[in-house]
């Protein structure tokens, strides 16, 4: 059996980038899915999505990397 050391806890979702912020979103009930906006899903099965919106990914990394992740 492998040992597992947990040393935080964090979230990046639609309701909440932050741990708590998560939870009282579950807690109210509240969904993350809505229309997909950061691009035209038109072409696509569903235009459904649960975005992050409000994630700044250069707030974590360089501006180089985030370009690439978006």
């Amino acid at each position: 059996m492998n040992r597992v050391l947990v040393t935080g806890l964090g979230v990046t979702t639609a309701v909440g980038l932050t741990v708590e912020a998560f939870w009282q979103a579950l807690l109210a009930g509240e969904s993350g899915a809505d229309q997909i906006s950061r691009f035209d899903a038109s072409p696509y099965t569903t235009t459904i999505g649960a975005e992050v919106r409000a994630f700044d990914a250069e707030a974590y990394f360089t501006r180089k990397v985030a370009r690439r992740m978006s």
